[in-house]
């Protein structure tokens, strides 16, 4: 990388972590925080800095990206609605990676401005495996100026990378992408139940559907999971429910029906409420066996 000013990564968990690691790889300095320390060891270990605590990020870092689970995680680490705020990120660009509401991402964006500092709203499609590959999709929004700028620093860990013009319209447009997604992965564990409620043979399933016209980078991965009953985590059910309803808040507030998506959410909460939260989202296929059970 041409720039070696120092970047703050904060928010090392399932997606942060390797993004964080990928940036690091390219020679990138930089300085991170979790709340968690243990999940800085792997980043220490591939010479980064590790910050004692959020404030120090912002010390050392003039641009800082975050991967945090909510906006309440955002606020928190930038001392929003404290007196801290305006002097922890005037003069920094912050660049959000989470997925938030559009309208908490508009807020956010307008008071981080109101006080001389800069933001970019970068939500990025993909789970674990994409993270650690380096393969994500980043929607990016903001002033067109601050897009630019944030834009190669995103090289090591996207693929590729799309303007959505002002924010929140990266948000809208990453819901929108979460939509298909989800509708698509809940489908394809249907279909798989489909499957082995008939005694099909599943590797052959699986083989079948890779062949067809309707196989994606994500039905490879997901059916192969389905197929081995592997419900190790790259997205987690808690998070896509929590996506899900992300999806259905902005759908209302626009006064858009979305009832694929609602019935998707509504086996979302059945799956975690069966103890599968920390699972994969293939776990969903879990709600709908339960369903065939007492229909």
């Amino acid at each position: 990388m041409t720039d070696m000013a120092p970047i703050g990564f904060i928010g090392l968990g399932t997606m942060g972590e390797p993004m964080a690691l990928n940036l690091r790889r390219s020679g990138a300095p930089l300085v991170v925080w979790n709340r968690s320390p243990e999940k800085c060891e792997r980043l220490a270990a591939a010479g980064a800095e590790v910050a004692p605590d959020a404030n120090a990020v912002f010390a050392r870092c003039t641009t800082v990206m975050l991967m945090l689970m909510d906006g309440n995680a955002i606020d928190a680490v930038l001392a929003r609605n404290t007196p801290a705020f305006a002097a922890r990120v005037q003069g920094h660009t912050v660049v959000n990676l989470s997925t938030v509401e559009p309208e908490y991402s508009q807020a956010l964006a307008d008071d981080i401005r109101a006080v001389g500092g800069r933001f970019v709203e970068a939500p990025v499609s993909g789970s674990r495996i994409p993270a650690e590959k380096g393969e994500l999709v980043a929607m990016l929004s903001g002033a067109p100026e601050d897009v630019e700028a944030i834009s190669g620093r995103l090289a090591p860990m996207c693929r590729q990378h799309f303007t959505c013009g002002p924010v929140p319209g990266a948000l809208r447009m990453k819901l929108a992408v979460n939509t298909f997604l989800i509708t698509m992965v809940t489908g394809l564990a249907e279909a798989a139940r489909f499957a082995d409620g008939h005694g099909l043979d599943m590797r052959r399933f699986a083989e079948i559907l890779d062949a067809g016209p309707m196989c994606s980078a994500v039905s490879r991965v997901k059916i192969g999971k389905l197929r081995d009953n592997d419900l190790a985590k790259q997205a987690s059910i808690t998070d896509v429910l929590k996506n899900s309803d992300l999806v259905m808040n902005a759908a209302g507030l626009a006064g858009i029906t979305m009832p694929l998506m609602q019935v998707c959410r509504d086996l979302y909460a059945q799956t975690e409420s069966m103890g599968f939260g920390e699972q994969d989202m293939v776990a969903v296929v879990k709600a709908i066996e339960r369903a065939s059970h007492t229909a």
